[in-house]
């Protein structure tokens, strides 16, 4: 897509005063990558709440629910192509954006509406299970892409995913055309992996995993790796470039001694990474029945 036809992105997520997670990081990697970002929090805090107690700043859900309706009546929707939603702070906002991405999708039926199921960790859910049903039932059914974790993948389809094939199986069982799987089972010694899949790929991609990562990585794959698609480029390479952009931030964050990404620091790791990504072609699972 060239930079004069970009289309603008609704980032809908947390907003934090320190540090770069939700739509701090989201916001700031499709902006370096030359999108114009219309940017909506759903809750305001003064830090990630794994900092330390953190005051929620939220709003009335009838308040959020207008602010959802002067997006569709806006005189520029138009100029959106593509929204990206993250983390939310009770069900009537998921609804809310439910109704959003349906409405934008009527007026343009190519609408890109990535779902990025912020809910839980290894630990478990770490938001209402009432949320997050609302997240699994009413957003991801009309994502084009969604990007869970391997373990908020898991709570969606209620089983354990030990393995790749497994996280693949789960992923086809959701729905959306499109799936990036983040904390993928590695291929490789020390490794994390990103695992993509979609009618035509399946693919991972992996580096070196960096203990003790700061918060806000899935928030800036998200954004990046729609950053790419968004710009025509092949799903391959996409998830390649996304994945060694974070991946590059992430181990630049932790040279310094940093406890946030340090993304005001490393905008051409968005752009231009250098870092080393190891590529894979995995057996798509229309192929395996096919045997």
């Amino acid at each position: 897509m060239s930079e004069d036809k970009r289309g603008a992105v609704i980032v809908i997520s947390s907003h934090v005063i320190r540090g770069s997670v939700g739509n701090r990081a989201a916001v700031l990697g499709l902006e370096a990558l030359g999108f114009p970002v219309w940017a909506m929090p759903t809750i305001v805090l003064p830090w990630h709440p794994g900092r330390g107690p953190a005051t929620r700043l939220t709003f009335p859900e009838g308040d959020f629910d207008k602010a959802i309706d002067d997006l569709i009546r806006a005189p520029w929707i138009d100029e959106v192509s593509a929204v990206l939603s993250g983390y939310f702070a009770n069900p009537a906002q998921a609804h809310a954006v439910a109704r959003l991405v349906t409405a934008l999708k009527e007026k343009k039926p190519d609408l890109m509406y990535v779902c990025d199921p912020v809910m839980g960790d290894l630990g478990g859910l770490y938001i209402a299970e009432a949320t997050a049903t609302a997240v699994r039932d009413h957003l991801i059914p009309i994502a084009s892409l969604a990007t869970p974790n391997r373990y908020e993948l898991a709570w969606m389809v209620g089983s354990a995913l030990e393995d790749n094939t497994a996280i693949m199986d789960a992923a086809l069982s959701l729905g959306p055309p499109r799936m990036l799987v983040t904390s993928a089972a590695p291929m490789m010694a020390g490794g994390t992996g990103n695992l993509y899949l979609s009618g035509r790929h399946a693919l991972l991609a992996e580096h070196r995993l960096i203990d003790n990562p700061p918060n806000g990585l899935g928030d800036l794959l998200s954004a990046v790796f729609l950053a790419r698609l968004l710009d025509g480029v092949d799903e391959e390479k996409a998830l390649q470039l996304a994945t060694a952009s974070v991946y590059e931030i992430l181990a630049r964050t932790a040279k310094r001694g940093g406890d946030e990404l340090t993304l005001e620091s490393d905008l051409a790791s968005l752009s231009t990474p250098m870092a080393m990504v190891q590529m894979r072609r995995l057996v798509h699972p229309a192929q395996q029945r096919k045997r």
